[in-house]
């Protein structure tokens, strides 16, 4: 079937994360369930322009967001450039299909005051010292979770005092470490070689001495931001967001931000410049007698 050898396509050439197979996997599934439903239609190389649009317009009706609509067009475009490459038709059903408009949404970030009352829970244990790294690597880099669980201690250069980020598409990036870093790395590792002898390829590990989940790191970060935030968002993607907000905030470029972030266009790190224009915004009617 030719959406198995798409989602195929998409893990071996492509090389998407795995969270966003997933996605665009959830995203065929359910236009693939649509078209069978209203249309009878099993192959979806025969779907028309007519039936996309027909797609939208229920997703609409449903009330789904403009962004998450746009998501699933974009799933739709690739899997139908995926076929017409593999020669299974030769007109794509999405030529004239446009993308909805959308508002632009600001990335929520920690603000500095609030990132400096985090604490850890103390003790010289593995789990105490691991889960301390997890957090401080989140905000300290701006990586990304899945770039985090498939960080290695080869990973590390302690003579340079960088970090090399495996990021999208397998590719690399180095982030500078500081010393504070590099003694809480040791510590930790320290402490997991002597629970594990047998242990996953990988720096950080789960109590059983195997790869973390994403959802474990998920719900320890929420945890500690719970304490210091009333953000309603509170996911490893926001100390992401808070990395490159706080860097900007103290003068580095939006060009170094984007390197550090491994982002392959400036436009998309150019979100956070207005960010701290709204910011600029808030503090000046705050402050401004005629703001």
């Amino acid at each position: 079937m030719s959406v198995d050898k798409f989602i195929l396509y998409l893990e071996a050439e492509k090389r998407f994360s795995k969270l966003t197979v997933v996605a665009y996997q959830n995203d065929m599934e359910q236009f693939s369930d649509y078209v069978k439903s209203t249309y009878d239609l099993d192959d979806l190389t025969e779907v028309t322009a007519a039936m996309v649009k027909s797609y939208l317009v229920r997703l609409k009706e449903q009330g789904l967001a403009n962004r998450s609509i746009n998501r699933k067009l974009t799933t739709l475009r690739t899997y139908y450039k995926y076929c017409l490459r593999e020669g299974l038709m030769d007109k794509t059903p999405m030529t004239g299909i446009k993308s909805l408009k959308q508002e632009k949404v600001l990335p929520k970030f920690i603000p500095e005051h609030d990132i400096n009352k985090v604490s850890f829970a103390e003790g010289d244990d593995f789990a105490s010292r691991r889960d301390a790294l997890l957090f401080e690597l989140l905000y300290q880099t701006g990586m990304r979770q899945a770039e985090l669980r498939g960080m290695r201690d080869a990973d590390i250069d302690r003579a340079s005092m960088t970090l090399k980020v495996h990021g999208k598409r397998n590719k690399d990036r180095l982030v500078p470490l500081s010393s504070q870093m590099i003694s809480m790395i040791d510590q930790y590792q320290t402490l997991r070689d002597a629970n594990f002898a047998n242990k996953a390829d990988r720096l950080l590990l789960n109590d059983k001495g195997e790869e973390m989940s994403p959802y474990y790191i998920y719900n320890k970060v929420h945890q500690i931001l719970e304490n210091v935030t009333t953000l309603k968002q509170k996911s490893p993607h926001v100390l992401r967001h808070t990395f490159a907000t706080h860097l900007l905030d103290e003068g580095a470029s939006l060009v170094a931000i984007q390197k550090l972030l491994g982002h392959e266009d400036l436009a998309t790190t150019q979100i956070y410049a207005h960010t701290t224009i709204e910011q600029l915004k808030q503090i000046h009617k705050q402050a401004h007698p005629k703001g």
